[in-house]
């Protein structure tokens, strides 16, 4: 019966290649970053030589195909990308950036994230005050609610209930910033509810272009003269949108 040498069926690592080696069919060698199998026993002949060796893996390109653990400095947090001719390496942002694209044929960078982020939120809590006006002309009353906003960008979204009662006619209801009328002609109108105190509430966004304290009120007015407006139960909160 026959007898088979199962160590000459399978491939034969002989590691770097050497000249002075003889080399028989299935023995395996690397060269210069590539590896290559014997097809035909030799002894001098280059693997690159076709007709003795055949390649099996191929070196890739320095430097555009670099283990991203080898590149020097690399860190945790780090990103890596292509910057049109080699794996660049991009350092870890600060905290809170997000990681913006500046569109083709440019590298991404860090960027602070933009686009409706809420920054700050400052509530003027449960307001028991009550104030009243008989005259046509807005007051404010109640102690409001301040918020500094950390940029000239930023809008402030504002939130307001308050109970309110009128006497005879309409009461009109808006919101103040400082002397402003920050709802302009988007004014709250109730009808007269004497003796019911109903509740309301206003929502506004503003650009106040500002980066000092602003201070928010609830302002009231009568129709007519005469007729008494009440506001009461107040609660603001003012939230500092990001652009």
């Amino acid at each position: 019966m026959a007898t088979i040498n199962l160590g000459a069926i399978k491939f034969k690592w002989q590691g770097a290649y050497n000249a002075g080696t003889a080399y028989t069919v299935d023995d395996v060698v690397s060269y210069q970053g590539s590896s290559y199998i014997c097809i035909l026993a030799s002894t001098g002949n280059l693997p690159t030589n076709t007709t003795y060796f055949e390649q099996m893996s191929a070196k890739g390109t320095d430097g555009a195909d670099a283990d991203l653990l080898s590149i020097s400095g690399t860190v945790q947090g780090d990103i890596y990308y292509n910057n049109g001719g080699a794996i660049a390496r991009l350092g870890a942002g600060t905290s809170g950036q997000a990681l913006i694209t500046n569109g083709t044929g440019a590298n991404p960078t860090w960027g602070d994230a933009g686009g409706g982020k809420v920054l700050q939120v400052v509530s003027s809590g449960y307001d028991s005050t009550s104030f009243n006006t008989t005259g046509t002309t807005y007051v404010t009353g109640g102690t409001g609610v301040t918020i500094t906003p950390s940029d000239t960008s930023s809008k402030i979204l504002i939130m307001a209930t308050n109970t309110g009662e009128i006497d005879v006619g309409r009461g009109y209801y808006t919101i103040f910033r400082g002397s402003t009328n920050v709802n302009g002609s988007d004014e709250l109108v109730a009808n007269q509810v004497t003796g019911i105190n109903n509740p309301f509430t206003m929502i506004f966004l503003d650009s106040p272009s500002s980066t000092s304290a602003l201070t928010y009120k609830i302002a009231i007015r009568s129709q007519n003269s005469g007729n008494a407006t009440n506001a009461s139960r107040m609660t603001l909160i003012a939230l500092e949108i990001g652009a």
